[in-house]
């Protein structure tokens, strides 16, 4: 059996071959020792905040891996710029973005990184996919399934499936 920390991951891109993108973002984590455990189907996301661009294509993935939070931002971090992710506006277009959603239990707040991630409860295009995938994942502050997250999510945005 596996150690390490199960982590909920949301990756998403509105750039490129978004579909592709994904999957190579999949990949990454997996050749750098990530257990993929579980991938929700894609879901064609609209735009929150900065609405003039392209539509996401989004995703929540569960993975293990013995590493700490911060080592996997630095993993994250790295993944996203051998992909070509570039700096623009916040909300802004982007080839691929990977959050971390939850990390089992932690509970962490830094200037660096905030576990949960702390937009989680306020946004469809991880909910939908998490819920999909783990509706019994606990929020750790909130204390609230991810069902009942979603239940109680004052986002309106579309989130359709666009596949697996």
């Amino acid at each position: 059996m596996s150690r390490g920390t199960v982590y909920f991951l949301g990756l998403g891109g509105n750039l490129g071959d978004r579909g592709a993108n994904l999957a190579r973002a999949r990949r990454l984590l997996g050749s750098a020792g990530v257990e993929l455990l579980q991938c929700s189907s894609v879901f064609r996301t609209e735009p929150v905040g900065l609405k003039d661009q392209p539509w996401f294509f989004n995703q929540v993935v569960a993975v293990r891996a013995e590493r700490t939070p911060f080592e996997m931002l630095e993993l994250i971090r790295s993944i996203e710029k051998a992909m070509g992710r570039a700096t623009g506006p916040v909300n802004g277009p982007r080839i691929i973005d990977i959050d971390i959603l939850l990390a089992g239990e932690t509970i962490l707040v830094t200037p660096e990184l905030t576990i949960p991630h702390p937009r989680l409860a306020k946004r469809n295009f991880v909910l939908v996919p998490l819920c999909e995938i783990a509706p019994a994942a606990v929020h750790p502050v909130l204390r609230m399934t991810a069902a009942e997250l979603l239940r109680g999510s004052p986002d309106r945005s579309s989130v359709v499936r666009a596949g697996r």
